[in-house]
């Protein structure tokens, strides 16, 4: 708990549990005399989702390694360790320390959640301080900048913003044209194993738990016992220093079949060649410069092909900085948008993983013992189940942010609601991404030994998958049948004569009412 005794302060520097950057702007500025940072534990951020266990330990172990390198650095920190004090809020423990220490002002990093910047604003307000918010260094493109970009633009897409970004940085160009003579490499990146299953794995590196992520451990099992997940493998990294090995783990051994593979699923290989820098690289231990630097000598050292190595990139100076720019500019609207009209509840299996459906049985258990699934085992398993079941967009999107280690608001919420969901109308993503049963079983070996077909729609053996896509299709029929993205689908829906249409649908609401 933080001493109690009055101390005159010059500056207060907030820093939050996914501000974890050794190169800190704000400490970096730092008077060690009059200044002090502030931290904070608290039961809100665990609860305010029903946080997996692991994801609750990653963010605290790294906080409490984080303010250790502080204080070895002769920082004074006001740190609120769970355990040691009553305060259930951010704010209120935020309003106690301005109260008990007085400092002459206050500064931070914007937030990356709006709900937590509301809040520190208005405690802070109310202490009648003066707040200065200071831009996250951490990211590639500015929100003023990200802004700019998108002007007016009704539907703004991912492509043009890549490339826009590829010319900025500089990053797998050679003069002003992309290197290999075009601007992604996806066709090249959508290879499943086929029958013979992934070649032998590289296992990813290991973490083992030091005393103050033992500690951690003790802590979230005694506090939030019944909170979902498993903590006897908990092993991702707490530290820069344990950040900076899976980089280098991942360039060495993965990255080469990364891109190739990156689609792909298999029945007990959870990682296959993902590089698993993403809770890294959202609490701030890693610099995403760094990485994308690795990733290009990969490939100019012959490590990596370039079809590989630009995936990866995609994923980092697009996807990542698209989603965050999304963020900022469509908050608080964004979170509350519903644009296909789905108000099912997420299905109570999500939290067990218990279901005869072997691809959501696979993906599931493994969220739950790892905290992890990587991006397509998001979007085309889970996602595409609750795209097609109707699930109301606001549930999903409280489950992803719960259930994985890396999941921080400004990352999950648009690839959940824009991306997976749809439920933005196409303003992130240009057409809902839905498929029967029939991509799982050619993308993975999930429908091998299931109970059900996924070439059948109805049935006792029918595919849920099948079912409701097809189901999905008549639902929407009338948004998306001129669509020119989807509208192939659309017609295959034609094919079917009225009977079998009416029989899928009398199976996909039995389904429906079956959950």
């Amino acid at each position: 708990m933080v001493s109690k005794t009055k101390a005159t302060l010059d500056r207060l520097v907030i820093i939050l549990g996914d501000q974890l950057d050794p190169g800190h702007p704000l400490v970096a500025a730092l008077n060690p005399a009059r200044d002090a940072v502030f931290m904070a534990e608290v039961r809100e951020e665990a609860t305010h989702v029903w946080s997996h266990r692991a994801r609750i330990v990653l963010f605290l172990s790294a906080m409490r390694h984080f303010r250790g390198d502080l204080e070895e650095r002769g920082i004074k920190v006001r740190y609120f360790a769970l355990d040691r004090h009553s305060h259930a809020s951010l704010s209120a423990a935020l309003a106690a320390e301005l109260k008990g220490h007085r400092p002459q002002r206050v500064a931070m990093l914007q937030a990356g959640d709006t709900r937590v910047q509301v809040a520190i604003e208005a405690t802070v307000r109310r202490a009648r301080l003066p707040l200065q918010v200071v831009a996250d260094p951490h990211f590639l493109v500015e929100p003023k900048t990200f802004q700019a970009w998108l002007g007016q633009r009704k539907q703004p897409r991912l492509e043009h913003f890549y490339r826009a970004m590829r010319k900025q940085t500089g990053i797998l160009m050679q003069d002003s044209e992309p290197l290999g003579g075009q601007w992604n490499f996806d066709a090249a990146n959508r290879a499943s194993f086929g029958r013979q299953g992934p070649a032998q794995l590289p296992p990813p590196p290991a973490f083992s738990a030091d005393k103050v992520t033992r500690e951690v451990i003790r802590l979230v099992n005694r506090e939030f016992p019944e909170h979902p997940g498993a903590l006897d493998t908990f092993d991702w990294p707490v530290t820069p220093a344990d950040a900076q090995i899976a980089v280098r783990d991942f360039v060495d051994h993965r990255l080469a079949s990364f891109g190739t593979y990156q689609d792909a699923m298999w029945t007990g290989e959870p990682f296959l060649y993902h590089s698993l820098l993403s809770p890294s690289l959202n609490l701030k231990l890693l610099n995403p410069r760094d990485v994308l630097d690795a990733a290009e000598i990969s490939l100019q050292d012959n490590v990596a092909p370039l079809a590989c190595v630009e995936g990866f990139v995609r994923q980092i100076l697009g996807w990542r900085e698209y989603a965050r720019g999304i963020y900022q500019a469509r908050m608080p609207e964004y979170a509350e948008l519903n644009a296909l009209d789905a108000e099912q509840d997420l299905p109570a299996f999500f939290w067990t993983a218990d279901t005869d459906m072997v691809c959501l049985r696979e993906v599931l258990a493994q969220t739950l013992r790892y905290g992890y699934a990587h991006h397509i085992q998001r979007l085309m398993i889970t996602g595409l189940f609750c795209l097609l079941l109707g699930v109301r967009p606001q549930r999903v999107h409280a489950w992803y942010l719960a259930a994985y280690v890396d999941a921080v608001e400004w990352a999950e919420l648009p690839n959940t609601l824009g991306m997976s969901q749809y439920a933005d109308g196409g303003y992130l993503a240009s057409k809902p991404y839905v498929a029967s049963g029939k991509y799982i079983n050619r993308m993975s070996n999930y429908c091998k030994g299931c109970r059900y077909n996924p070439a059948h729609a109805s049935g006792d053996d029918a595919c849920p998958y099948t079912t409701l896509y097809w189901d999905f299709l008549v639902r929407h029929r009338e948004r998306f049948a001129h669509h020119p993205r989807t509208a192939l689908q659309w017609r295959n829906l034609e094919r079917l004569d009225a009977k079998t249409v009416a029989g899928i649908r009398q199976q996909a609401d039995d389904f429906r009412n079956s959950l």
